[in-house]
């Protein structure tokens, strides 16, 4: 898929055919078998340039396949591997063409035992929850803490967090605005599904009661804001997202009266020894047993309908993108 900036009719999509000498330069040249659509991805393909500074680009920032040439040592024909962050799919061609060419430092080894199919339906979202997870597992946060709190827990790294939670035997406390992904949340081992007006707060309040052991929060704004306010004295807070919004209206009192933490997840720039760390978890012991519950395969064809249906907050879970 190609997004193209036009005079008269502004950015549109369409399938295009390209030759890989089009592609950027890079040492490792890879077959892509499945990518992922992600909200960062949708964001490209309508010409934010917040994302992607120049047109006419390929979108999606992960990608997995089987390297066809390299010239890195660690790496030869025939390797399976995947590729999630870095400048992939933002101002780098892209997952949701058929081939990529990146440098060898952005290249992950598949695990053994994880299929390029399935690392896809983890893709960026899920390694964003997984370094969540970890994080959370750093600080000293154990299941008998208390309840966990994941917001946007209807999106990509939302789902992912309530499995991977679940899954290591937290209690998690899911917040999501769509009533139809309440069945799915409850399947994928929430104890409680809460809406939207649950975590939004106007008293102005600098703190209040404290509910949470620890928040993983996707959205940012004012429910970032609550969650901060409301976590437990010690307590640990994850971000990685502003859908909601990138401003965070708050007092220092979370911090200095009750030392709650906070921590930026970065997915994108993350350090291949932690990358490999989470990757691996995945093939391990965070191993979920049913990604089919919140994901769905479907065709290039398919994608432009799924990019509108991501933009407008209809999706939920996972979207992971066959390329023929």
């Amino acid at each position: 898929m190609v997004v193209e900036e036009t005079p008269d009719k502004g950015f549109i999509r369409r399938i295009q055919e390209k030759k890989i000498h089009d592609l950027p330069k890079g040492d490792v040249l890879i077959k892509v078998h499945y990518s992922s659509l992600n909200y960062k991805d949708a964001l490209s393909a309508v010409g934010n340039k917040g994302v992607t500074r120049r047109y006419p680009h390929t979108p999606g920032i992960d990608a997995a396949g089987t390297v066809e040439e390299s010239q890195a040592p660690d790496f030869k024909p025939g390797d399976e591997v995947l590729v999630t962050g870095y400048d992939l799919g933002m101002n780098t061609a892209g997952g949701f063409g058929q081939y990529i060419r990146v440098p060898p430092e952005w290249v992950v080894p598949l695990p053994d035992d994880l299929s390029l199919k399935t690392c896809m339906v983890y893709g960026t979202a899920g390694f964003t929850a997984g370094l969540s997870l970890n994080k959370l597992m750093e600080a000293g946060v154990a299941p008998e803490a208390g309840e966990i709190l994941v917001t946007g827990a209807s999106g990509g790294v939302g789902s992912m967090a309530v499995a991977l939670l679940a899954h290591c035997g937290y209690s998690v406390v899911a917040v999501s605005g769509k009533p139809q992904a309440v069945e799915m949340l409850n399947a994928l081992g929430a104890q409680r599904v809460l809406g939207r007006e649950a975590v939004t707060d106007t008293t102005g309040k600098p703190l209040l009661i404290q509910r949470w052991a620890a928040c993983v929060d996707t959205v940012g704004g004012d429910v970032l804001s609550y969650a901060l306010r409301s976590t437990h004295s010690h307590g640990v807070v994850t971000c990685c997202g502003n859908v909601a919004s990138a401003e965070l209206n708050i007092t220092v009192y979370p911090f200095i009266l009750r030392g709650v933490t906070l921590i930026g997840i970065d997915s994108a720039t993350t350090e291949m020894p932690l990358r490999r760390k989470i990757w691996n978890n995945f093939a391990g012991p965070w191993r979920l047993p049913n990604l089919d519950l919140f994901s769905s395969t479907i065709e290039l064809t398919e994608l432009d309908a799924h990019i509108e249906k991501i933009l407008a907050g209809g999706q939920v879970g996972r979207r992971v993108v066959h390329l023929p």
